[in-house]
């Protein structure tokens, strides 16, 4: 969204040039009109600089990128890097989709009304930070001994099942740091 606000500045702005110039035209002689028509091509090609560096701006981005529905009403870009749905009054669980944030480092989704983490947030490879504090969560899925980079898993205020954390850590590097009550 940023790079859309920024071609809309840089649009507004070629446009306010051109405009400026128009309004200060006024022409008595013929060398006057000579010079208005070099200003013309001047603020013209002002204005073509500024749709080049649209191009070149809209050439840079993702075009890969795509929208992931993670949750109800919650759509995110498939490259999202951090992901903080914290406090936001949400129930019930995550989609699976989830699963399609392959660059995802941190997922925190604390203080919420969630009771389900679908299995599929075990996919997540690059996932470093999983904050499920303060959530109903009642289990969570063994898969998540599958992130192999995973550095804090945040389970207080939970009511997860010790036997299916004891499966997960199992899987987890020693080094990672679990937060419990």
């Amino acid at each position: 969204m940023q790079i859309f606000g920024l071609v809309s500045l840089l649009l507004v702005v070629a446009l306010g040039v051109w405009l400026t110039a128009e309004s200060t035209k006024t022409h008595t002689s013929s060398e006057e009109v000579m010079e208005g028509e070099v200003e013309e091509v001047r603020y013209q090609d002002a204005i073509n600089s500024a749709e080049e560096a649209v191009k070149k701006i809209e050439g840079s981005i993702s075009l890969s990128s795509k929208s992931v529905f993670v949750a109800d009403g919650v759509s995110v870009p498939d490259d999202t890097r951090i992901l903080d749905l914290s406090g936001k009054g949400m129930s019930g669980s995550l989609k699976a989709e989830v699963r399609e944030l392959k660059s995802l480092k941190e997922l925190n989704i604390s203080n919420n009304n969630f009771t389900g983490l679908p299995a599929e947030v075990g996919q997540l490879s690059q996932l470093e930070i999983l904050n499920l504090s303060n959530n109903p969560l009642t289990g969570l899925p063994y898969e998540l001994g599958n992130l192999k980079k995973l550095k804090t898993l945040d389970l207080r205020g939970t009511q997860y099942a010790k036997q299916d954390l004891e499966v997960i850590k199992r899987g987890l590097s020693s080094d990672v740091k679990i937060l419990v009550d």
